[in-house]
């Protein structure tokens, strides 16, 4: 059925209470967790219209088809990871949000070079999330030289843009684990072998559990710090 003409108009019933959840949470969040909330869905709904952008240089409108290449948050909310995770990390009152979108679909046969395109579709989204990052950094040296005596006074806005780095630089590390469904395995894939390809095709399917297994023995953690850390260092 067209979505146009469902009774719920231009939403799905799911797309409603995923709007109801955001806005309880912006009428009773505080002003902090609020923005960076706010600047982690903004983070990652550019990483997937990255993709698709990408991909249609490329050939391929699926993503543009699927009405995926839009900054509506609504559009690009994945249940588990823009919704329960976010919740949760908020709920349990975690100082650091984390999240992610739902994937941007292409169709590999539809690129016109399948094999390379599909490795530039895959760098454009860590690439748009290291652009934001360095962009936040220039803002913030901006805010700092411009209006000291403002950020001594709130030095919200600081904080603000050091988290827009922090995030960014995450995101984009995280993205290009070569585990499949992430963004590296995708990188990884235009160099291997037919057999170390059709490893990772076989692995995919529980790509999200390994990668939940191996977070839940600090594995990624360790990643992060030893990659991230110097990236954000450098930026701030």
């Amino acid at each position: 059925m067209n979505r146009l003409n469902q009774p719920w108009g231009r939403y799905t019933l799911m797309e409603w209470l995923i709007m109801a959840v955001f806005a309880y949470f912006f009428l009773v969040l505080e002003r902090m967790m609020l923005a960076r909330l706010i600047i982690l869905f903004v983070a990652v709904v550019i990483h997937e219209v990255a993709h698709g952008v990408a991909a249609l240089w490329c050939g391929d409108e699926t993503a543009k088809q699927h009405g995926r290449l839009t900054m509506n948050p609504i559009r690009h909310v994945d249940p588990l990871g823009s919704v329960v995770l976010p919740v949760m990390l908020v709920l349990s009152g975690s100082p650091f949000l984390f999240g992610w979108a739902k994937p941007v679909p292409v169709s590999t046969s539809r690129l016109n070079d399948p094999l390379n395109d599909m490795v530039k579709v895959a760098v454009a989204g860590p690439l748009s999330n290291i652009t934001l990052a360095v962009i936040c950094s220039a803002g913030l040296k901006v805010v700092i030289g411009v209006a000291p005596r403002v950020v001594q006074a709130d030095p919200w806005i600081i904080e603000l843009l050091g988290y827009g780095v922090m995030i960014n630089v995450v995101l984009a590390v995280f993205n290009m684990i070569p585990i499949p469904p992430m963004d590296g395995s995708r990188v990884v894939y235009r160099w291997l072998s037919p057999g170390g390809r059709s490893i990772l095709d076989r692995i995919e399917p529980y790509g999200i559990l390994i990668i939940i297994m191996l977070s839940f023995f600090g594995v990624f953690g360790i990643v992060l710090r030893v990659v991230s850390l110097p990236i954000i260092h450098a930026l701030l």
